[in-house]
């Protein structure tokens, strides 16, 4: 089957690899990975799952102490999507033979270009801009914006509408001359692409992507297909570069927090638990180390892969990791529009969701009791905890490991590419240094 997988999918994978636009993705996310990577840790410290952890440091440093981490992870994760625009255009323009700072300002300006900066009060509207435009909701349109940007400025480039400076000007003037026009097209373009959207129903750019990702989304209801059709859109979503849950939630979440709800109410006064599909169900039995289920994958990469950048981003991001923080892999190897990892990156959420579905209706195990546990709960502990009974972990033991064997053949097919990009690229430099000798 490994051979078979590779047969089929490594010459996918060497296409994709030379391809300059998902390798400018790449790239771009890549320049925003340091950041997500240090402030996960300030995250898992602000939101750690052990019981009495904030009561404690509350005691000891006030009650603002959580705010000062919050502030250091909010400062990514709150603008992740206008930080990967940033830098998918300074990748895919420097990868166009443009001057990368250039891209990466102008998708900055775009981007806020076509943000909202009203909200309504009452009846009042109020100049500000939410974060929920800016994070990881804007991602997949921040992708969209720094392409176009670089498109549409290379156009005027290379059609040399530039204004040229005499020879005796610094570079760095004559530089910013070139790009005065060029410049000055992108943002007229995006000037009437929010005119446009601005005279349609939709009203925004934002709003019409989400328009689009609510209409499949709608009457659903606390059923096994239901829970598996959250969790196949959500996995989708964030191979898109969308944080599925913040979609799907909005429709999902009052289902099941009601359901959750009518778990804990029975479960307190010692009556049958009624509802499978609950909140714990969700966090803590279909996805492992975060969305994709990408706990097994981490597991792969050390134990398997043989490529320097996987394994030194899998040190980097076991830890939170475990803990369900797993930006620093989605963003890191990455997920986002790798057609190789999305295709394990769906399914296992998807796989977990039908079996342990399957294992609560047969009852092998009791129901979820409707406490409400921090999403940062390790596995294994979790599983205990959620349902009072060793069989839960039981279960999350057995679909972490199944897990692993999901992930192995793909991840492989990464690890041999990214070898051989590693390969020619000490090549290279053992030629450069020759030649310098």
């Amino acid at each position: 089957m490994q051979k078979q997988l590779e047969k089929i999918l490594m010459p996918v994978a060497v296409k994709l690899g030379n391809n300059v636009v998902l390798r400018s993705l790449r790239d771009g996310f890549m320049i925003v990975m340091p950041l997500i990577m240090v402030t996960s840790f300030f995250l898992l410290i602000g939101n750690f799952p052990i019981p009495g952890w904030n009561e404690f440091w509350t005691s000891v440093l006030g009650s603002n102490w959580n705010e000062w981490f919050s502030a250091v992870s909010t400062s990514v994760f709150s603008f992740s999507g206008i930080l990967s625009c940033m830098g998918i255009g300074y990748a895919y323009g420097k990868n166009r033979g443009l001057q990368g700072i250039y891209l990466a300002v102008v998708s900055l300006v775009s981007f806020l270009i076509l943000t909202p900066t009203a909200i309504t009060a009452g009846k009042k509207k109020i100049e500000a801009v939410q974060t929920m435009y800016l994070g990881a909701n804007g991602v997949f349109l921040g992708i969209v914006i720094a392409i176009l940007s670089v498109e549409i400025y290379r156009f005027a480039f290379k059609r040399h509408w530039t204004i040229k400076m005499p020879a005796g000007v610094p570079p760095a003037v004559s530089e910013s001359f070139d790009a005065l026009i060029p410049i000055a097209l992108v943002i007229l373009v995006f000037f009437l692409i929010r005119i446009i959207f601005s005279l349609t129903s939709f009203n925004t750019a934002y709003n019409f992507i989400y328009t689009l990702l609510q209409a499949p989304l709608k009457n659903v209801g606390n059923t096994l297909p239901s829970v598996l059709l959250y969790n196949f859109l959500a996995s989708l979503l964030w191979c898109l570069g969308i944080n599925g849950p913040t979609i799907t939630n909005s429709v999902w979440s009052p289902i099941f927090f009601v359901l959750t709800q009518d778990n804990l109410h029975a479960f307190q006064h010692h009556l049958p638990l009624p509802h499978i599909y609950t909140q714990p169900f969700i966090d803590m039995f279909t996805t492992y180390g975060g969305g994709g289920s990408t706990l097994s994958l981490l597991i792969v990469m050390f134990a398997v892969c043989k490529s320097k950048r996987i394994r030194e981003l899998g040190k980097l991001a076991i830890m939170p990791g475990i803990f369900g923080i797993n930006e620093p892999i989605i963003f890191g190897l990455p997920v986002v529009l790798n057609p190789i990892i999305a295709i394990p990156f769906i399914i296992m959420p998807t796989l977990n969701t039908f079996l342990s579905g399957m294992a609560f209706t047969l009852k092998l195990l009791p129901y979820t009791n409707g406490v409400q546990l921090s999403w940062t709960t390790p596995p294994i502990i979790s599983g205990w905890l959620a349902t009072g009974s060793w069989k839960g972990s039981v279960l999350q033991i057995i679909e972490i490991v199944i897990g692993v064997f999901v992930y192995y053949p793909f991840i492989k097919i990464l690890d041999k590419q990214y070898l051989e990009e590693e390969r020619k690229a000490e090549e290279k430099n053992l030629e450069i240094n020759f030649d310098e000798v």
